[in-house]
C-alpha cells in the first residue's frame, strides 16, 4: 500500500493549542526560576535525593515512549512490512520530539548545564552513564537525519524566495536534490544505526540502576533488569502508535488507522508476553514475591504497575473482538503506556530510597510546571510539523 502524505489543511489555533501554550508560558517561567533561582529554589531535591520527577519522568520514561519510532523503522524498512508505511512517520516524529526533549529535560536537571558537551570529549568508557549520553547524542541527529528526507520531499521543486533573495532559489533546490538523493540510498544505514543505538541505551538506562542495591527495593532491583528496560521498550513501542494514532486521527478527524493498528496490536501480545514473563520469572527465581503483602506504597504501586500495566492488557489483547475495536486498542495500549510509566517512575521514584535520606520525596509544584511545559511544548511543536509538512496520511477522497 502507498503511502500518501500530506500537510494538514486544518485551523491551527484552537482551544486545545491555546491550552498547550498555558501549560508552555508556565513551564518557561518555572525554567527561568530553575536558572535564575537555582535548582533548589523549584525542586525538593538534595544531596540525598539528586533526582527525582525530571529523571523518572523528563528522560527515563521519554526514551521509553520514544520506542515507537526504532519499532516502526525496524518494521517497516529492516523487516520489510511496508504495509505499516502510514504510522511510520508520525512514530518518528514523535520519537525525534521525545528525545529532544530528554536533552532538554537533561539540561534543565544537572547542576552544571553548561557542562552537558564533556562527555563527548572527555571518554569514561567504565561509565554506563557515558555509554547512555553518548548513544542518545549520535541516535537523535540519526532521528533528524531520518526525518529530513521528510522535509526535503515538501520543500523540493517549491523553493521561492522573496525579493534579492530569489538568487539563491537554485542553489537550495540543487541542494535539496543532491541531499535527497545521498539520503535515499544511504537511509537504510541510519535506520539500522537507529535500531542497534536505541537497544543499547534502552537496555543502559536499567543497567544505571544496577550500582544502587541497597538503594532500589528488591521488587525492582535485578540483575536483568536492562534486559527488562529492553523488552518493557520493545512492548510499549507499537502501544505508543496505537495511542498517538488514535489521538491524532481523532481530534483532527482523520481517516481511522484500524487495518494498520490492529495487526499492530497482535505483534504487541507477543512483546508484552515476553515482557511479563520475564519480570514474572524474575520475581519467583528471586523470591521477592515475600514483599508483595507487605502493604507499603512500594509494593501497592509495583502491584498496579503488574496487574493494570501488564496482566489486563495483554489478556484484553488476546481477545480478537478487542484488537479489531478502535475503543478497545486504545484502551489496552493505553494501559500498556501507563504500566511503563509507572514502572520508570517506580524504579526511578518510588523504589528508590538513598539511606541517608529519611524524608520522602514529591516532586515541588516548579518540577510539575516544568514538566507539563515540556509536554505541551511537543504537542506544539507536533501540531506544527504536521501542519506544514507530508507526515500524516491524507484523507481518503469520497466520490461524490
Amino acid at each position: 500500500m502507498e503511502h500518501k502524505a500530506s500537510p494538514l489543511n486544518k485551523k491551527f489555533w484552537t482551544p486545545g493549542v491555546l491550552v498547550m501554550l498555558v501549560f508552555m508560558i508556565a513551564g518557561a517561567i518555572a525554567i527561568i526560576a530553575r536558572f535564575t533561582g537555582g535548582i533548589g529554589y523549584v525542586t525538593n531535591l538534595s544531596n540525598a535525593r539528586p533526582w527525582g520527577l525530571w529523571v523518572g519522568v523528563d528522560v527515563a520514561t521519554g526514551v521509553a515512549l520514544a520506542a515507537g519510532g526504532f519499532t516502526t523503522a525496524a518494521l517497516a524498512h529492516i523487516f520489510g512490512r511496508h504495509y505499516y508505511e502510514p504510522v511510520t512517520r508520525p512514530a518518528l516524529l514523535t520519537a525525534a520530539l521525545g528525545y529532544t526533549f530528554v536533552v532538554i529535560g537533561l539540561l534543565i536537571d544537572i547542576g552544571r548545564s553548561w557542562a552537558i558537551w564533556k562527555p563527548m570529549f572527555y571518554w569514561n568508557t567504565n561509565s554506563v552513564l557515558f555509554e547512555v549520553a553518548v548513544c542518545v547524542a549520535i541516535y537523535l541527529n540519526v532521528l533528524y537525519f531520518e526525518f529530513l528526507p521528510i522535509v526535503a520531499e515538501q520543500f523540493k521543486g517549491r523553493v521561492n524566495l522573496p525579493g534579492i533573495m530569489a538568487v539563491f532559489n537554485p542553489l537550495i533546490e540543487m541542494i535539496l536534490k543532491i541531499g535527497d538523493a545521498i539520503l535515499d540510498k544511504t537511509m537504510w544505514i541510519f535506520i539500522i544505526l537507529g535500531v542497534v543505538l536505541s537497544c543499547m541505551h534502552q537496555s543502559s538506562l536499567g543497567s544505571l540502576m544496577l550500582v544502587a542495591p541497597t538503594k532500589l527495593h528488591p521488587l525492582w532491583y535485578t540483575p536483568i533488569l536492562p534486559l527488562l528496560f529492553l523488552t518493557s521498550a520493545f512492548a510499549v513501542g507499537y502501544p505508543m502508535v496505537v495511542f498517538e494514532t488514535t489521538i491524532i486521527t481523532s481530534s483532527l478527524k482523520l481517516d481511522s488507522e484500524m487495518n494498520i493498528l490492529a495487526p499492530l496490536t497482535r505483534i504487541t501480545i507477543f512483546l508484552l508476553g515476553i515482557y511479563m514473563f520475564l519480570k514474572f520469572g524474575d520475581m519467583f527465581v528471586r523470591g521477592t514475591y515475600i514483599y508483595l503483602l507487605d502493604g507499603t506504597y512500594q509494593t501497592n504501586s509495583f502491584i498496579i504497575e503488574m496487574l493494570l500495566g501488564i496482566m489486563v492488557p495483554w489478556i484484553m489483547l488476546l481477545f480478537e473482538k478487542v484488537r479489531n475495536s478502535r475503543k478497545g486498542v486504545f484502551t489496552a495500549a493505553s494501559l500498556i503506556i501507563g504500566g511503563v510509566v509507572i514502572n520508570r517512575i517506580n524504579v526511578f521514584i518510588v523504589g528508590y530510597k538513598s539511606p541517608l535520606s529519611d524524608n520522602g520525596y514529591f516532586p515541588a509544584p516548579g518540577e510539575i510546571f516544568v514538566t507539563l511545559g515540556l509536554i505541551a511544548t511537543l504537542m506544539f511543536i507536533y501540531r506544527i510539523i504536521v501542519t506544514y509538512l507530508p507526515v500524516l496520511q491524507a484523507p481518503k477522497e469520497v466520490s461524490p
